[in-house]
């Protein structure tokens, strides 16, 4: 919870990581945001936030009618949205000292924060059996969602990427992807920035052949499908990053293990060219320095 409530341990400890790690790209970098609360929050989400785990926001709607009542959030003054620009203005100075900018507008997706606002089950449900209010829904928050991203830009001109994350991409089939993904993803990405990263950790077979049409220039994904075959499905239009497995590998891999790992799948690629190695989802907790650096060897040996 120091983490999340105190800004100057904040931001030593984003200027650590890239001080200890010279050699590595944090991305989005200096990310300021309260886990997965940051969005359900200014749809009034109750966010309980544990002393040494992530916080999480508790469900708003309880059946589909409810969407009907959804407020439309105003992101310069509604739920933690306020508090995560103020932490970026107060550190800005200092992070320009030190050589760096504000260079992402961050969010979770539309059917990420549906899913928090409505309960997994619940949502996915509501597609099926609700179709015209589960639309509603995703149509609500992305409106939302492109105010906030709009404003992120407004407060921060050094901003020339949007990243968004969304796994519910992952859960859902074809026709529910084409219906109440794609449109309102091709909506947030279209705009004038030079990087439109997106974070789907889930299976993501059904989706990656539209990235490039959602406007997806990076992509980051899990460890269930191998780069050579997201090069095939995404026509090599994208350049995706990963795919060491986080959890098993980089944080409770032995060093020989993460080297190993590392290499193979360096040279299990058939293309290197829009390749940047890194985690096959996002970097998780108590990764040792010890198997960072194996990792940063690796890559440059290989």
């Amino acid at each position: 919870i120091d983490y999340f409530s105190n800004d100057q341990l904040w931001l030593d400890a984003n200027l650590k990581a890239i001080n200890d790690f010279p050699d590595v790209m944090f991305l989005p970098g200096f990310w300021s945001e309260f886990g997965m609360c940051t969005e359900p929050s200014a749809f009034g989400a109750r966010c309980t936030f544990p002393p040494d785990e992530f916080p999480h926001a508790h469900i708003v709607i309880k059946s589909p009618e409810e969407i009907d009542d959804l407020v439309d959030p105003d992101p310069r003054t509604d739920g933690l949205l306020p508090f995560v620009l103020n932490r970026l203005k107060i550190a800005q100075p200092k992070i320009e000292a030190a050589g760096h900018k504000i260079r992402f507008a961050v969010a979770r997706g539309p059917l990420n924060i549906a899913n928090y606002l409505m309960g997994t089950t619940e949502f996915l449900m509501a597609m099926i059996s609700e179709p015209e209010r589960a639309d509603k829904l995703v149509r609500k928050i992305t409106n939302f969602l492109k105010n906030w991203i709009e404003l992120q830009r407004e407060t921060f001109p050094t901003i020339d990427g949007i990243f968004l994350l969304d796994d519910i991409i992952g859960f859902i089939g074809e026709d529910e992807f084409k219906t109440f993904g794609l449109p309102y993803f091709k909506e947030l990405f279209d705009t004038d920035v030079t990087i439109k990263f997106l974070h789907n950790d889930a299976p993501c077979k059904v989706s990656a052949p539209c990235l490039p049409e959602m406007g997806v220039n990076l992509f980051n994904m899990g460890f269930d499908i191998s780069l050579n075959e997201l090069k095939e499905l995404t026509q090599n239009k994208v350049t995706l990053l990963g795919n060491i497995p986080p959890r098993d590998v980089l944080a409770s891999g032995t060093i020989d293990n993460v080297t190993k790992t590392t290499t193979s799948l360096v040279k299990s690629l058939v293309d290197k060219n829009k390749i940047i190695m890194s985690c096959g989802g996002g970097m998780p907790p108590g990764v040792k320095t010890e198997n960072i650096n194996a990792f940063i060897q690796a890559v440059n040996n290989s």
